[in-house]
Order: structure tokens, then sequence, then C-alpha cells
């Protein structure tokens, strides 16, 4: 939040970003194997009129619509604050319904979502972690509701939710406690999350992760920068600066956090379960796909301008489909190096 808003528009942006009542949230089937699919939390467009509506009024935003060739359409949202109508485009894109009407209705909703994406209205859905749940095949549907992390509910019910063991976040990082036991031969020491005391700074935060960084990528956890791409996204979803060094206050306490995620999910084989590579490339591939989002490129454009840096031949580099879960992870990680310094 900037802190030269006056207290009027600070109050309009915490309701604009105030997460949605949890039963308004759907969840789809991003990805599926056999009866397991991959959850992705979303909205419908109704919800973000409505969010419009109640915290500025109807008479205080306005959307427009442009209808690409392609199917495409691009949303230009005016929100009008503090006397002044500020302006975000974004493009939405069509459905595979087989009625044309439809997939233009799905491109619009789409198109006015990700708009209000940009003002804040359900930003948090990007920060939610995908979750594979029950899946009928016969029905295409999910047959389990993935639990909402504390950090997705609506600030009026976030204390009723503390007693709630599924929600609590803070217990997290004692999972790393068994690795301390002494039983048999003494395993590999394991190195510390940068998270023993908040960092001071934004420079200090990103010199603690490069360094974390290097050791996770030492111990073939994840590759190297994966970590630093990793908290950067989740940031700027959370409506941070892409520019790590920046940050400050609020922003170091939940760059901790994102990194005590991190760390559980890339050590959870290491502990003794199954690796799944493919959630992992799905996770990978959504992760360059929101980088491409926020670069406003597409993914193809971006492939070709990092070819030389991925070591691919110029002008040949390879489909989107065929990227590896290191390659997915590393352009996600060029993309936002670069969007750090523009």
């Amino acid at each position: 939040m900037n802190a030269t808003q006056t207290p009027e528009l600070q109050a309009i942006q915490a309701s604009l970003a105030d997460p949605f009542d949890p039963k308004e949230v759907r969840f789809k089937p991003q990805m599926v194997k056999s009866n397991r699919a991959l959850a992705m939390a979303y909205i419908d467009a109704r919800l973000v009129q409505e969010r419009l509506d109640a915290v500025l009024g109807v008479e205080n935003w306005q959307d427009g619509y442009e209808f690409l060739p392609d199917g495409s359409v691009v949303c230009r949202l005016r929100l009008r604050l503090g006397g002044k109508w500020v302006a975000k485009t974004d493009v939405g894109s069509p459905s595979e319904q087989p009625d044309s009407g439809d997939r233009v209705k799905a491109a619009v909703s789409d198109a006015l979502k990700r708009a209000a994406v940009k003002f804040g209205v359900g930003r948090y859905l990007y920060r939610i972690p995908s979750q594979w749940v029950d899946y009928d095949p016969a029905k295409k549907q999910l047959t389990q509701v993935p639990q909402l992390p504390a950090f997705a509910l609506p600030a009026k019910q976030r204390p009723a939710a503390k007693g709630t063991a599924p929600q609590q976040q803070p217990a997290k990082p004692a999972a790393a406690a068994p690795t301390q036991k002494p039983a048999g031969p003494k395993p590999p020491e394991q190195p510390k999350p940068p998270t023993a005391a908040l960092p001071a700074t934004g420079q200090e935060l990103h010199r603690r992760l490069q360094e974390y960084d290097a050791k996770l990528a030492a111990q073939k956890l994840c590759g190297r920068g994966a970590l630093l791409a990793h908290v950067v996204e989740a940031g700027v979803r959370a409506g941070y600066t892409a520019n790590m060094t920046d940050w400050t206050g609020p922003a170091l306490a939940f760059a901790v956090d994102v990194v005590k995620e991190f760390e559980q999910t890339v050590r959870r084989p290491a502990a003794g379960a199954k690796a799944d590579p493919v959630a992992d490339r799905a996770a990978a591939l959504e992760r360059f796909q929101q980088a491409c989002d926020d670069a406003d490129q597409s993914a193809e454009s971006l492939t070709h301008y990092h070819a030389a840096e991925m070591g691919w031949p110029a002008g040949r580099p390879p489909a989107v489909d065929k990227l590896t879960t290191a390659e997915l992870l590393r352009l996600a990680g060029l993309v936002r190096t670069n969007l750090q310094r523009a």
C-alpha cells in the first residue's frame, strides 16, 4: 500500500482486495490424472461487478471491450479513484465451448476479471496453491472441495478461522523438526531457511534469499533461481513491487511465509513422499504463464526472446508443451528478472 495515498484511497484499495466469501469461490480441474485432479480456484465475473458496485458505486466504474480476430477480448476497466479516472487493461481468452456466443462470453468475463485483478480484486486467488483432490472422470467434476488458507478468508472471518487446524499456516515449519532426530546414520545437514529473524530491509532479504537459493540448488532440491523467482512472483500477485529490494514491513513478513511454503514443497520428496512429476510440471507451467501475463507477452514470444540464455538454437526454441519443469522454472525466473530491471 502506498504511504502517499489518502486514508480514503487506502480504505478503497483494502476493500477491493478483500477476499470473497469462501462459498463464492469455485474450483475447476487444471490437470487430471486418473481419479485425481489439480484444483484451481476462480470466481465468477458477477462477483467482480458486485464488488465494484459495493466499494465504488455503480456510477464510478466503466468497462469497455475490444474483440480481436483470434477470439480474444481486451477489457479496459476504468475506476474513479480520488476524483480521477484510472484505467487498466487486460486480455481474456475464449473458452473451448462449441457455441461461438458462449466462447465470446467466456472471453469477456475472463478479460474483466483479469483487468480487475490489476486493481486488487481477486488478486489473492493467484496465491492459493493448487491442490490435488478427488475427481470423478465420468461426471468430469471435482468430488472434494479444497481447503482455503487463512489469508484467503475475508477479514471479518479470519478470527473465527484461527481455531481451525487445516488453516494454521504458522504451524508448517514444524515439519522440518524430524531432520534433527539422531536415528541411525546422521543425515546430510539441511540448510536453514532465511527465516530465523525478519530481514531488516529488502536488500537484506534479497541477499539472504540468494544464499539460500544457492544452497537448495546445490542439494538438487530446485533449479538455481527457482526460490527467488517464486518469492518475487508471489509478491507481485499479492500487490507488491517486482523489485524485491524495495520491499519493507509487511512485504518482508510475507516473503518469510512464502519461503516456508516453498521449502516444504521442495523437501516433501526427501521426507519420504513420492514425487509427482505431473503436479510439479503443472505448478511450473502455471508459474511461467503467470510471469508471461505480468510481462504482457505471449509464452511463445518469451521463449524466443530468452532462447540464447536457455541455450536453444536462435529462432528455434522448443514448444511450450515440450519444456521440462526445470526449463519452465528458469524461464519464469528470467522473465521476473527482466521485470525487476524494467
